[in-house]
């Protein structure tokens, strides 16, 4: 069995907020894990933010000037959200 918890919790939009900065590889696999949560649990609603658009909110909030080289966060402070992504998500 899977599981996979994603960074945080948006309760008065009802969306989970994964974030995801690190290199390609990393990338891909939290893609497929959202994929996989979507198809396991369609009306659970859950949105990837790249590096891209972290950086953009800093610069569009004016909280930090915009740079590729910026250090990006490696968790949102919060409450755990553990999902079961089903058994047949083990090969994966």
């Amino acid at each position: 069995m899977k599981f996979f918890t994603p960074d945080f919790y948006i309760p008065q939009d009802d969306l989970y907020i994964e974030i995801t900065t690190m290199n390609q590889k990393l990338v891909t696999k939290k893609n497929s894990k959202v994929r996989r949560l979507r198809e396991v649990h369609p009306d659970v609603a859950c949105k990837i933010f790249y590096q891209r658009d972290y950086l953009h909110l800093l610069a569009k909030y004016e909280l930090e000037p915009a740079s590729e080289d910026m250090p990006a966060p490696t968790r949102i402070p919060g409450p755990p959200q553990v999902v079961n992504l089903g058994d047949d998500a083990a090969a994966g």
